[in-house]
């Protein structure tokens, strides 16, 4: 019972962050499906190559992976990988997406500071997210002030992730735009396009930063709770 009340009451302090998520969701399926019904001069691997080789970036391999809008760059492996609909596709949107993972490769080459520090704190972020949520949880079930204590500080990691993620996605959208009209991929007339494209992925990252600062403020408030009902 006082798991399935705790849960109730993280969803309800959850809500708005819950619901900006889904309107970001229902943002990048209606902005890439309107984009992606307007051609463009080139594929999304056309036009990552194109802006990879412009910087210089030509040991950066750009291979299809599967899975939908599964499109990322590997730092590690200087690998940029793209959705078969991205890769193939000769759209606005395949165009936009693909130039946003050639802006991460862009902040690589140039050691991004952001970039860097994000790269640092994806193991922290991963162990955060599961042990410190389940130790937070916990905390609260058995009334253990220092169990939850010590689950907020773990789970701190995932939000230093997502904030610091914030400028790194931003920064790549910008560099992505900049270089399709440069280099001539876009023209003026399509980038509108392109732009609702990218600000409509940017919207998810912010939803789930949100989400994310929204969770430790609950435990934190229970912490806050607990603490008072030792006193």
């Amino acid at each position: 019972m006082i798991f399935f009340e705790h849960q109730i009451y993280l969803f309800v302090f959850l809500l708005p962050a819950i619901l900006l998520g889904v309107f970001a969701q229902y943002r990048v399926r209606s902005t890439y499906a309107e984009a992606s019904r307007i051609g463009a001069r080139m594929s999304g691997y056309a036009a990552a190559r194109t802006i990879l080789d412009a910087a210089g970036l030509h040991a950066v391999d750009v291979q299809q992976t599967s899975g939908h809008l599964d499109d990322h760059y590997s730092p590690r492996e200087k690998l940029l990988r793209l959705s078969p609909e991205v890769f193939h596709g000769a759209t606005l949107a395949a165009v936009g997406i693909a130039a946003h993972e050639a802006g991460h490769a862009l902040q690589d080459a140039k050691r991004y500071a952001p970039l860097i520090v994000r790269n640092a704190a994806v193991p922290a972020a991963g162990l955060g997210d599961k042990i410190g949520g389940l130790l937070m949880v916990l905390g609260v079930i058995f009334s253990w002030p220092m169990l939850l204590l010590a689950g907020i500080a773990i789970f701190s990691a995932v939000l230093f992730f997502q904030v610091v993620n914030l400028p790194v996605e931003f920064d790549a959208s910008a560099r992505a735009k900049r270089q399709l009209v440069e280099l001539g991929v876009v023209d003026q007339s399509e980038m509108p396009f392109v732009r609702r494209v990218l600000s409509a992925a940017a919207l998810t990252y912010v939803a789930a930063t949100m989400q994310t600062a929204l969770t430790l403020l609950f435990y934190l408030l229970r912490f806050a709770g607990q603490s008072r009902d030792d006193s």
